[in-house]
């Protein structure tokens, strides 16, 4: 009796892990090859002089929908944000946060120059609106650009400029609002039906949990897939390894070589500074945004107050986002950063020791309302061959596990 040949899925990130979990658990023979020495992809976690490091500050939003049917929260010990931030604005930082779920703030809140009392209460209103629209139904809607969504419901030029173009230019990784309504009703809705938080592990956790439902002879590291055929993935050493259908679950640029007229990705890319510090500048678990409007910082946070486990015990870790890659020089960078947060904190900033800066180049697929006029596009490109990852469905954990489970069930259903 022959053994039938298996999948052979490119790629160990959240695309390919959720793909391959779904195939054993409908019986397929699986192979994932991964170019590196380690599986998740974006979601990676360093260690360094006590510190955890997620490379490029990322946050897990607990209302997504397939991260609560695959994963096991209570094991990922979920430290969550604040909800809400503390935005830099005329020299303070200006407290907006959930009122109903921080009461004690909403008088902060109430007041805070930030827009006015009515665009809080549009906030509100978009808030009760979003948790009771299903996911498919904001999707399956008409597109725009976040900003002409955010005008067309009527919130002032200084909300927008103070609070949804840091605070969303920080998951989109663009501060023009360019990226599609269809996505700032989803990312708004998930923040409103959860939390943003961080795993006690970090964010390498989260794919750690699903690969230990993989058994490890079923996973190739350290391989290089260099070409595909019919049938046959070819890897570094130039070994050809037959398939009965090959699923490329890699970023879209990687994808792009390997398969033949795939469509070109544009990214996003950000830059993550992480500083040892004495005194860390707020004791809150909360997000601090540029509301400015100029200078190079986004966002900035302390990861170790979130949770303890990403410090060492003695000192903090804070966390500096730039959105895409403007300095060439790692020294210039710091001093930048710095010479801008002094302002912010004041000159305690200068003894803050600079661990490590990611640069973090295809960190997220560009997403204007054209990309997303179809929500989840054909993974299938021709017979025996399918391409998955967060680029055909949407940026996000949720979309790259979505798109992985879904490109497993219809390569089963046409098998």
């Amino acid at each position: 009796m022959s053994v039938p040949l298996p999948v052979v899925i490119v790629g160990a990130g959240l695309a390919g892990l959720a793909c391959a979990i779904e195939l054993q658990d409908n019986n397929r023979p699986f192979l994932m090859i991964e170019g590196s020495d380690r599986i998740g992809g974006r979601l990676s976690t360093d260690r360094l002089a006590g510190y955890q490091l997620d490379r490029g500050f990322q946050v897990f939003l607990t209302a997504y929908p397939e991260c609560r049917r695959l994963l096991n929260y209570e094991k990922l010990k979920l430290h969550n944000f604040a909800a809400g931030a503390l935005v830099w604005s005329g020299g303070h930082l200006q407290t907006v946060v959930d009122p109903f779920r921080d009461p004690a703030s909403a008088f902060a809140t109430l007041f805070a120059p930030i827009g006015s009392l009515a665009d809080k209460i549009r906030i509100w209103t978009l808030k009760e609106e979003l948790i009771n629209k299903p996911v498919e139904e904001i999707f399956s809607q008409g597109s725009m650009t976040t900003l002409e969504a955010l005008r067309k419901r009527k919130f002032s030029d200084d909300m927008i400029k103070k609070f949804f173009k840091p605070f969303l230019g920080g998951i989109f990784l663009e501060n023009d609002l360019t990226t599609s309504s269809k996505m700032f009703e989803f990312v708004f809705s998930m923040f409103s039906q959860g939390f943003a938080a961080l795993p006690a592990d970090g964010m390498q956790a989260i794919p750690e949990q699903l690969v230990a439902k993989i058994p490890s002879d079923y996973i190739m590291l350290n391989t290089k897939v260099i070409g595909i055929g019919e049938n046959y993935v070819e890897i570094d050493s130039g070994v050809k390894i037959e398939s009965s259908a090959i699923v490329i679950a890699t970023d879209g640029s990687e994808a792009g070589k390997l398969v033949k007229g795939f469509p070109n990705i544009e990214t996003r890319a950000v830059s993550c500074f992480y500083y040892e510090v004495h005194e860390p500048p707020t004791k809150l678990p909360i997000l601090m945004l540029n509301g400015e409007g100029k200078g190079v910082v986004n966002n900035v946070c302390v990861p170790s107050i979130v949770s303890s486990t990403y410090g060492n015990g003695k000192n903090h870790l804070v966390s500096v986002s730039v959105l895409g890659n403007p300095f060439q020089d790692n020294d210039a960078a710091d001093r930048a950063v710095k010479k801008e947060l002094k302002h912010w904190f004041g000159e305690d900033v200068a003894t803050w020791r600079l661990l490590r800066l990611y640069r973090v180049v295809n960190a997220l697929p560009d997403q204007p309302p054209s990309a997303l006029e179809v929500p989840r596009r054909e993974v299938r490109f021709q017979k025996g061959l399918y391409v998955c990852g967060d680029h055909r469905d949407n940026a996000s954990i949720n979309g790259a596990l979505e798109s992985g489970r879904r490109t497993a069930l219809q390569l089963i259903a046409e098998a």
